[in-house]
């Protein structure tokens, strides 16, 4: 049977109470914190009052446990949805955010997070309806988006972003918030979260203990709009602070975000929460305090209200919390800062509806239908089109319907994992590309090879292949109470596969720590070479008694692989351990293929045409990582050049004569100079969510015409950057980099043309303050109807600090073939301002120049442009 729950080897704790069973609700019905009728504020005050030192210190982490004489259920604050419920089992998968963002499409966005907030519900719903405990991922405060400026691509995380550039990541994200909370007056939808404030983007293997120096001008500039903007625009309930320091103070004790800019100058009335260990990390990654209750005490007097301790807490049934009942206990800080956080903390749970009777919340009555509904579907198919960006193409998209014979190669072509990036839920039905071109060309003969053994997905070892001593499919499962291997099991069972979910029931429910053990064989069904290995955490791999995977180190992400040949029915001794861990293991393998070019070039030969499926993919690239591949580092990149295998690839198959159009998965900017040079066209699909292959094979046919815009520049190497761990803004993104870039950020090719008017001001001589209204005509002069994105970038007077040029207003526009439209932009003063070399945002005087087109000026893209002045100087609030 499959395994109920590895949560179990977790060093979670077993029971999330103070006082009695999670169950037990003792509080009298007619406490104040109970009663509906009253103002928040006032319930919440009522609550807190009744609270002891350890309760109090008990409510200030993540998994913040019951008190049952108080009526208080236990309550995991960590759930993610960065584009679907993640880690959640089955939802609805969009695109990753960095394809989210190239769809410069915010009202879509804020559809996506209605869905997602809806699917969040209705997973929270069916846990309260069954009257089990809600455990990690399983809650309501979602921990996104992540609205961190993308300044490198370097950064593996980056792919989680909106890209580069603040105004469009502030639109973006104010859209997701906006959809996620709902706009019910006293209920939320679910609380998201604005992380990781800030100037928190990479390098990943420094993060815990880098302090990074930077300018009062790049904080307002770059790195702190678009927090700002979610605070006083988007209303965003919840904030997350960063690992880093800033100029000497961690992010998480920082006077100047958390003090100066969030709760003074922003006005912010959420709570914030940290990120994760970031409180631990004050002490011992920062050295900034003595001792961990310091840490904790210095990060409430900022307003940290809530300490995410999932990662490196020891076993214990108060271990997390002790810090804080030991900063009370030693007097370091005041129940006045306490109740505080408390109160914050108590007051987004109550608008949650957490403690009212579940008829009185509109978002308790979501129907379990609108889990994975074919509308959600159907959104997620939307914006995978709208993300799909064309970076070239030379006539040969889209495919003429005649073609015969395709052939598609590349190791991505038909996998699924790569479609949901990271931070991912899992989709139901996610169609690859390949099944994408299939469907988009069914009179044509669709020939696949992968063409390298490289970025070949593992797939879990089916029960088939399974088996044990005593003659049963499957392996022996054993879990120990404890950290070690000691003593007799506390239960036994037969999994007939490995390959689990961390959000399960545990096997054993009364021990903080558990360690487990699977023996038995498995039999490979033919001969070859296998990639074979395990995935999961503090886990070790024994074949034939031979260690082949070794996972004790704490970032290991992915599967941790060896190659072995192996023997059609022969029986292989297979020994996995697992120390505790809330990651559990998973047992995979994938055939290594024999000659993988000469197959692929051999289909290119026979073939009308090539498609090529490449890139790279969240197993190479993402968070505190342990990667070894040439060009990745950490999670981080090196290089931005193509994998060599694919490109070894691409040369071969281009080669043989054939046209060859790559499509490009990946979350990050990537160097493709040779295939700018050689391919045909190169169409990028970035990370596209469950219905990605659907949008692929629709926009080769021309069912979807192309209408992505870069949300990032593709440089044409990394000798264009300066250090990744430089901070400052010079030379990078399209605001301060004055090279020639591969593609420019708002590229974004069409299988039609578009055509502007000259912009129509409502003066061309403003004082500052006003606010000017831009009208410009659009027409669709091409023979296909087509979405163009109508970009608005301001140039300034020239002066210190000021960037080359600064997006400040989109349009996304449907257009019929040969049809027209007026599109109009208002820009107030902020959209005016720009920001000194000191530091301070002001609407300068002087001479704009104001382009509107399809991207940049100067880059190929179809602009219009127009001049104004702006006559004094108006300074404006951080």
């Amino acid at each position: 049977m499959r395994v109920s729950g590895m949560t179990a080897l977790c060093g979670c704790l077993a029971a999330l109470t103070l006082g009695g069973a999670a169950s037990a609700q003792t509080a009298p019905a007619d406490a104040p914190w109970r009663n509906p009728a009253l103002p928040t504020a006032q319930r919440v005050d009522a609550l807190i009052a009744q609270m002891t030192v350890e309760e109090k210190a008990s409510q200030l982490v993540n998994q913040a446990r019951a008190i049952p004489r108080l009526g208080v259920p236990a309550y995991d604050w960590w759930s993610e949805a960065l584009h679907g419920v993640a880690r959640n089992g089955y939802a609805t998968v969009f695109p990753e955010p960095i394809g989210l963002a190239a769809t410069f499409d915010p009202a879509t966005i804020e559809q996506m997070g209605v869905a997602i907030g809806t699917e969040g519900r209705v997973k929270w719903n069916q846990v309260e309806r069954a009257g089990t405990e809600h455990h990690i991922m399983q809650g309501l405060t979602y921990w996104s988006p992540n609205i961190n400026i993308f300044r490198d691509p370097r950064w593996g995380r980056g792919q989680e972003t909106y890209g580069e550039d603040p105004y469009l990541t502030a639109r973006m994200g104010i859209a997701f918030v906006q959809g996620m909370q709902g706009n019910d007056p006293h209920y939320y939808r679910v609380s998201a979260t604005a992380k990781h404030y800030a100037v928190h983007s990479g390098p990943e293997p420094g993060r815990h203990s880098d302090d990074i120096p930077v300018s009062k001008h790049d904080e307002e500039d770059t790195y702190l709009p678009a927090f700002r903007a979610l605070v006083t625009e988007g209303k965003v309930e919840s904030v997350m602070c960063a690992y880093n320091s800033i100029n000497g103070q961690p992010a998480c004790a920082s006077d100047f975000l958390l003090n100066d800019q969030l709760r003074d100058k922003w006005g912010f009335k959420g709570h914030v929460v940290s990120d994760c260990d970031a409180i631990a990390d004050i002490e011992r990654g920062h050295h900034f305090t003595r001792t961990v209750a310091e840490a904790a005490t210095v990060s409430l007097q900022h307003g940290v209200d809530n300490d995410c301790t999932e990662y490196g807490r020891m076993a214990g049934p108060t271990s997390d919390y002790d810090r804080y009942t030991d900063a009370m206990k030693q007097g370091l800080v005041s129940q006045a800062v306490v109740d505080q956080s408390l109160r914050r903390l108590f007051t987004v749970r109550m608008r949650l509806g957490l403690f009212d009777p579940p008829a009185m919340v509109p978002y308790a009555q979501i129907p379990d239908s609108a889990l994975n509904s074919p509308e959600h579907g159907a959104l997620a198919l939307k914006l995978a089109r709208e993300s799909m960006v064309l970076l070239k193409n030379n006539g040969l998209l889209p495919l003429k319907p005649g073609v015969k014979r395709i052939a598609v190669v590349g190791p991505l072509a038909d996998q699924t994992d790569v479609l949901a990036g990271n931070y991912n839920g899992t989709p139901v039905a996610p169609v690859s590309a390949l099944d994408g071109i299939r469907a988009a060309f069914p009179g044509a003969e669709i020939v696949f090879e992968p063409g390298t053994n490289f970025l070949r997905t593992a797939q879990a070892v089916p029960a088939t292949a399974l088996s044990n001593g005593d003659g049963q499919p499957g392996l022996k499962a054993e879990f120990w109470r404890g950290s070690d291997f000691s003593g007799a099991p506390a239960v036994s069972r037969i999994d007939a596969v490995m390959t689990f979910d961390r959000n399960m029931p545990p096997p054993i429910t009364d021990a903080p720590v558990v360690s487990a053990r699977w023996t038995g064989f498995v039999t490979a069904p033919a001969d070859g070479l296998y990639k074979i290995g395990i995935n999961g955490r503090a886990a070790r791999f024994w074949l034939d008694g031979k260690l082949i995977a070794d996972n004790s180190d704490p970032q290991q992400r992915g599967p941790n692989l060896a190659e072995i040949r192996l023997e059609k029915g022969h029986r292989y001794a297979v020994k996995i351990e697992q120390t505790p861990s809330r990651f559990p293991p998973n047992l995979v393998w994938a055939p290594v293929l024999e000659d993988p070019l000469g197959r692929a070039v051999a289909a290119a030969k026979t073939a009308d045409l090539v498609i090529a499926v490449a890139g790279i993919t969240s197993a190479l690239e993402g968070e505190e990582m342990k990667v070894d591949v040439p060009g990745f580092s950490g999670g981080d990149r090196t290089s931005l050049d193509m994998p060599a295998d694919e490109e070894k690839l691409l040369e071969a198959v281009k080669a043989t004569g054939k046209p060859l159009a790559l499509v490009l998965m990946n979350g990050s900017a990537l160097s493709v100079n040779w295939a700018a040079q050689n391919a045909d066209a190169i169409l990028d699909a970035w990370y596209p969510g469950q219905a990605g292959g659907t949008a692929i094979g629709e926009t080769l046919s021309g069912a979807n015409n192309p209408s992505g815009r870069l949300p990032v520049t593709f440089y044409k190497g990394v000798d264009q950057l300066p250090a990744f761990k430089d901070y400052a803004m010079a030379g990078r993104t399209y605001r301060y980099f004055t090279g020639a870039p591969l593609y420019p950020f708002g590229h974004g090719l069409s299988y039609t043309s578009f055509a502007y008017g000259k912009p129509v001001l409502s003066s061309a001589s403003l004082k500052a303050g006003d606010t000017l209204g831009v009208d410009v005509d659009l027409s669709n002069t091409g023979k296909a109807d087509g979405d163009e994105v109508a970009q608005l970038y301001l140039s300034f007077p020239a002066a210190p600090g000021m960037p080359i040029r600064a997006l400040r207003g989109f349009r996304r526009v449907h257009l019929a073939a040969g049809g027209h439209a007026r599109v109009h932009f208002d820009l107030d003063a902020r959209d005016l301002s720009s920001v000194t070399q000191a530091g301070d945002r002001m609407v300068a005087p002087g001479v704009y120049t104001l382009t509107v087109g399809g991207g940049q000026p100067g880059t190929g893209a179809v602009t219009t442009a127009a001049r104004f002045s702006i006559a004094g100087r108006l300074p404006l609030a951080e």
